[in-house]
């Protein structure tokens, strides 16, 4: 049975490419299974009444899914339990840079133009001979990407993509990770797990067979099939979609409220028109 899953972070109202990717996981779930999972890993920006609101927006919209919905705010555990894991694999270092200190390293002159990556500016290294024994309280933790590509078993290093930008067999190479990706973070400074390891770690545990997201996301695809691979956890196939963009080409983003479902609703919109106007037929 297919399963996919929308996972919003309850940090602002949704909006109409909010509304696009949670229509086109459930339309790729059927007849399977489509579930919903908040991200409140943001703890000083997730707020309950986002939360509340982010349900009324998708059950008006016609979505429905399983109860209770996993929040990764109640998570903590799994995450440390994945991240010991990798630790004691030895692909990890702790890492005190600021981003000022990354900005810092990768614009000395000998540097040349700083290689972006899903993460922004590629992480330099600074920290990576640091030993996981010299870890404070205050550091974050980083995975030592051509330590985990050597790492990695040979028949799971490839991941399945069926989105229209980038359909076909992707495989992971030493070059690729550690130079366009690098070395990213797995748990925040403030011991919160990042991103990358939590999205892994619930994806395995909700049982989701595949990923629909923002064509955006199609580089962390990498990291996240390099977790999974390190992690003994299944590979889902991924479908990454194309973005909703604004008038000028700009994607949209939450401060959009011009374009909050929310506002659309309270000017008597119709779901119908909500398909209509993402290119979804009513």
């Amino acid at each position: 049975m297919k399963r996919t899953r929308f996972a919003p972070s309850p940090t602002g109202p949704l909006h109409l490419g909010h509304a696009y990717a949670a229509l086109i996981a459930a339309e790729r779930a059927d007849p399977g299974e489509f579930l919903l999972r908040i991200e409140d890993l943001d703890r000083e920006r997730s707020r309950p009444h986002w939360e509340a609101q982010i349900f009324d927006d998708l059950h008006w919209l016609g979505l429905r899914w399983p109860e209770p919905v996993l929040r990764q705010s109640s998570r903590q555990e799994a995450y440390d339990a994945a991240l010991d894991r990798l630790i004691a694999l030895g692909l990890c270092y702790p890492c005190s840079c600021t981003r000022a200190d990354i900005r810092a390293a990768t614009s000395a002159p000998q540097e040349g133009v700083p290689a972006q990556g899903p993460d922004g500016t590629i992480y330099p290294g600074t920290c990576r001979q640091r030993s996981m024994a010299t870890a404070k309280a205050t550091d974050a933790i980083r995975l030592d990407m051509s330590k985990s590509f050597k790492a990695l078993s040979g028949n799971a290093n490839a991941f399945c993509e069926y989105g229209p930008a980038h359909s076909g067999v992707h495989i992971l190479t030493e070059d690729r990770l550690a130079t366009s990706i690098g070395d990213v973070v797995l748990s925040r400074k403030s011991g919160g797990a990042a991103y990358h390891l939590a999205v892994v770690v619930d994806d395995a545990a909700q049982g989701i067979t595949e990923v629909t997201r923002g064509e955006d996301l199609f580089e962390a695809t990498f990291i996240h099939v390099v977790l999974q691979n390190l992690l003994n956890l299944d590979t889902p196939s991924y479908f990454h979609h194309e973005l909703i963009r604004d008038e000028a080409g700009k994607r949209l983003a939450k401060r959009d409220d011009a374009r909050a479902l929310a506002l659309y609703r309270a000017e008597g919109a119709a779901p119908q028109e909500i398909r209509r106007l993402i290119g979804l037929q009513a």
